[in-house]
């Protein structure tokens, strides 16, 4: 029974805020998987890539995505989530899935902490490269995609509300 709603897209892309926004539309609660491994690890995403590299972190990640067993939740994920095909259909599983879509000029608008955000990528690759790459993985996984260029978090939320604020979601308590 899918009876939540996840969030994919760039970091940047406005997950975590649009998440809150749309969880208080529907009355649903909220939980982001990047906190949820920093709760459990200890640690900041971009200090568990320090500490080993970006492929730890991406497997840490799909294990914490595999324990997610919850309802009625608006759920965030990281932006590398979409690298676990067993995560994703776990996720699928359980949920509709909605893609904030960004251009990657306005993404790096958003981003100012790109070196330190925990951004899970080979130090070699550019984040036009890393864009590039899950864009195509965005959109293997997307039910819905909202283009969210030039909208507010509240537009965004609004429109997510919109299309699925209606469906079996809030009649599963």
């Amino acid at each position: 029974m899918k009876c939540n709603i996840t969030l994919i897209g760039m970091p940047g892309s406005g997950k975590s805020t649009v998440g809150i926004i749309l969880a208080k539309y529907l009355s649903l609660d909220f939980i982001d998987t990047d906190v949820l491994i920093q709760i459990k690890q200890q640690k900041s995403l971009q200090e568990i890539i320090n500490e080993n590299d970006y492929i730890n972190l991406r497997e840490i990640e799909e294990k914490e995505i595999l324990k997610i067993n919850i309802r009625n939740h608006i759920i965030a994920t990281g932006g590398s989530a979409v690298y676990s095909e067993r995560a994703m259909n776990h996720l699928q599983d359980i949920s509709t899935i909605v893609f904030l879509e960004v251009k990657v000029n306005e993404i790096l608008k958003r981003i100012h902490n790109y070196e330190t955000r925990g951004i899970a990528k080979a130090r070699s690759q550019t984040f036009q490269d890393l864009f590039d790459e899950r864009q195509l993985l965005y959109k293997k996984y997307a039910e819905l995609t909202i283009d969210s260029n030039k909208r507010s978090q509240e537009e965004i939320a609004e429109i997510i509300a919109s299309k699925l604020g209606g469906f079996s979601i809030i009649n599963n308590n």
